[in-house]
């Protein structure tokens, strides 16, 4: 046939392929090819010109009807095997936007100073493992809509998320963004590059809420072994739609940026317990793409009246938070950063 026929009232019009098994292909055309009567047969009276080569099994109206009826039912069957898959529900079409909450932590004492080793040793983060190797998946099973294959998938894909968005060296300084906004979903980079053009506290539009970024003039990682502690856990909270939970605290050895030899014994720690949840439909497992709904920060040591919006502001070794001012502050929530979460350096009898 010359060209190119449209489908079947009722069928997709994806492309000949769709539709191929439930129409007369071409051996169903060969299969019924005519055969025509001699010279000598059709000088009979009331001769047919031609006579099929092929048996009919149903005659008259009532074999016609079956014969419609088995079309149908092969048509049914065709459509629903082709469409139908036994992970696949209805999904979201669109990606909800992030809400945000970023809250710096003020500490009540000078922030502690040392080598990166001795603070590590002498603080909560002496058994946290460093880097990728504290962001482990879970034991994973199938969910009622979701293969186990697919849990992993979306597993694997929240854990690079958060491996790029809180352990890449150019990330965390502010030199790139697009390892994190490569794996979200198409839906929500409006917001997330509004976030970087115009940074606002306002739950929406801080870029510390999609990512951690400290600024590069003023800090430097003084070791790029970031301890980090946490879990990851997965729930199908409502048909076609699997939501991943990661709650993790990562903690940084930070100096000041200088441009001659910092100084062995200028580092601090500064910590920062993230909840992320994501949402995944089938569409976006498939891509490996994400949605990143609820993203809750505290970090410190910060100063109440820093502003977080745009990046994370530490205070460096012996450094103290600014006092309270009597008015409102830079930011719209702070709290106090526990003594226990710092090195103790003091001397034991």
């Amino acid at each position: 046939m010359a060209g190119r026929e449209e489908p079947p009232e009722g069928l997709p019009s994806g492309g000949e392929d769709e539709y191929r098994s439930v129409v007369f292909d071409e051996s169903f055309i060969r299969a019924a090819r005519l055969q025509e009567f001699s010279a000598q047969e059709r000088m009979g009276d009331h001769a047919l010109a031609v006579r099929s080569r092929t048996y009919l099994p149903f005659r008259g109206i009532k074999g016609a009807l079956v014969l419609f009826a088995m079309v149908l039912l092969a048509f049914g069957t065709a459509i629903y095997l082709g469409v139908r898959h036994p992970y696949d529900t209805p999904s979201t079409a669109h990606s909800e936007p992030l809400w945000e909450t970023v809250v710096p932590l003020a500490p009540d004492r000078a922030v502690p100073g040392g080598t990166p080793a001795e603070l590590f040793a002498h603080s909560p983060a002496a058994h946290f493992r460093i880097g990728a190797e504290g962001v482990n998946l879970p034991d994973t099973g199938r969910t009622r809509h979701f293969a186990d294959a697919q849990v992993v998938s979306a597993l694997k894909t929240a854990s690079s998320y958060i491996l790029a968005s809180s352990l890449d060296p150019d990330v965390l300084m502010g030199r790139t963004v697009r390892p994190v906004r490569d794996l979200l979903a198409p839906d929500q980079y409006s917001q997330f590059d509004r976030s970087l053009a115009a940074p606002l506290a306002d739950g929406r539009h801080a870029v510390t809420g999609w990512l951690v970024r400290f600024d590069p003039a003023q800090v430097t990682l003084a070791d790029p072994g970031v301890r980090v502690s946490g879990t990851l856990r997965y729930e199908e909270t409502e048909p076609g739609i699997l939501e991943v939970t990661a709650e993790h605290t990562f903690v940084y050895a930070l100096r000041p940026a200088t441009r001659g030899p910092a100084e062995a014994d200028g580092a601090s720690l500064f910590s920062v317990h993230r909840e992320l949840h994501f949402r995944f439909n089938a569409a976006e497992l498939q891509q490996r793409e994400t949605q990143l709904v609820i993203s809750s920060v505290r970090a410190g040591p910060q100063s109440c009246t820093a502003g977080t919006a745009d990046r994370l502001r530490p205070l460096l070794a012996g450094k103290r938070a600014d006092a309270h001012a009597t008015g409102q502050t830079a930011a719209a929530l702070c709290g106090v950063l526990a003594a226990s979460s710092q090195p103790d350096l003091a001397p034991r009898s």
